[in-house]
Formats: C-alpha cells, structure tokens, sequence
C-alpha cells in the first residue's frame, strides 16, 4: 500500500486529505462523484487536478475504473487505520502513532465471503456472553459445529443464537443468560452457523 503521509513521485502530500474527503462523500452517497461535484467537495476549481487526484489515488490502489469509466472503490478504499499498540482497559499508557498500517474490516471478519452473513440479533439471551441486543452477528454458514461454539441453530422451525452443549448423547442449546432456559429440542437442531465476529454500533 502506497503510504500517502510521505510524499512520493506518485503521489501529493494532500494526497491523504483528498482520501478522506473522498471516504467521507462515498459514506454519505455511496458513490464516487463527477469531476465537477468533486471540484466543490475538494475545493478546488480544475477539472484536470480533480482527474490527476483520482488518477493517483487509482494508482496507488484506492479506487479503480470500471469498463464504462466510471470510478469505483476497491477494498483497499475501505482500509481503515490500526494503532501499532492496544488501549489499555486499566491504566493509562502512553499514546501510539496510528501511520502506516491499515486493515479492511472485512479481513478481520470475514474468512469466507460466500459463506458468511450478517444477522441481526434480537433479545438478551446471550447477554452474558456479551452478545447484546442490536448487536450484527457475523456467522459462517456450515452444517456442523463444535460442542462450545456460539451457534445459529434451527429448532423445531425456529432460529435462535446459543452456545452448542451436548448432554448425555443429546445436544443442547445453552443460553448466557439464567433468565432464560435451555433450549432440548422436541425434534430436530439443525446447525445454520457458526459465530465468527460481532458488530456494535455505539454511537446513535
């Protein structure tokens, strides 16, 4: 990945700036604008240094044109930036510099694209588990799983989100809640998937 905080031949030391502002429309809009609205959201006013920002951006592997010419996000435009150290639950500790490395989400979460879905989750049954109400659970779609694993199971006809037991020679659907019972299916508990990552939003 090209690093835009220090200037090269390819690229502008505003380079990182145009990026974000280039992020933040797409967020909004969830496209990437003409040459003329971009002029307004960089503010400047040539179309020819509008082209040469995207050119370079696209060189460096943020964007890419599609057939038709239109400009379009790659995953790399979603690459947000990692802190070189971890936060501290307990004591304070000194600040990390954030430069230099980024990651995308997805290659955090997600393993297997076209096995994986996103669901939201309803009730506080896992609570204990810290899977809250609200929460996005990312789940791989597999018809088996392991005794301990978080699953999405079908009940007797119904979804629900558990973590797998077994008893005796029968497996079970334990919640992380004791308000809640666990769940010994009448007649068939058939795997959908696997937890694999959970999503919180925080901010309202």
């Amino acid at each position: 990945m090209t690093d835009f905080d220090t200037p090269t031949p390819e690229s502008n030391p505003r380079d990182a700036e145009y990026l974000a502002m280039l992020q933040d429309y797409y967020a909004d809009w969830k496209s990437i604008p003409s040459y003329a609205s971009l002029c307004e959201v960089f503010g400047i006013a040539s179309k020819s240094w509008v082209k040469a920002i995207l050119d370079r951006l696209g060189k460096a592997g943020f964007i890419e044109r599609t057939p038709d010419g239109m400009w379009i996000p790659t995953s790399q435009f979603f690459a947000r930036p990692l802190a070189e150290s971890s936060v501290q639950a307990g004591m304070p500790m000194s600040v990390t510099a954030t430069q230099g490395k980024y990651f995308v989400i997805d290659e955090l979460l997600i393993e297997t694209p076209s096995l994986t879905t996103i669901i939201p989750v309803k009730g506080d049954s896992m609570i204990d588990a810290g899977i809250h109400d609200g929460d996005l659970a990312v789940v791989e779609k597999r018809l088996s799983a392991n005794v301990g694993d978080i699953v999405v199971a079908i009940v007797d006809n119904e979804f629900t989100l558990k973590t797998l037991a077994k008893e005796g020679r029968k497996f079970i659907l334990c919640p992380a809640n004791p308000a809640y019972p666990v769940i010994r299916p009448n007649e068939t508990l058939e795997i959908f998937g696997v937890l694999v990552g959970l999503i919180r939003k925080y901010r309202k």
